[in-house]
């Protein structure tokens, strides 16, 4: 399992939701990471879910 990191912003740039999770792949820390991005009502702030080797999985502008 690896640990993957989302993170969502309001406009203005303030941290709204920062937090980690394992997942066994990129493809299933997207699932997770959307599924926590609904569950929380953020689905459609700016967000990003970061893989540990840094690279972007999931991002929304």
């Amino acid at each position: 399992m690896k640990t993957y990191f989302l993170t969502a912003f309001e406009k203005d740039g303030k941290n709204v939701l920062d937090e980690s999770f394992e997942a066994e792949n990129d493809d299933s820390a997207k699932e997770i990471g959307t599924k926590k991005l609904m569950e929380s009502g953020y689905h459609e702030h700016t967000h990003r879910c970061v893989a540990p080797d840094g690279r972007l999985v999931l991002f929304h502008r």
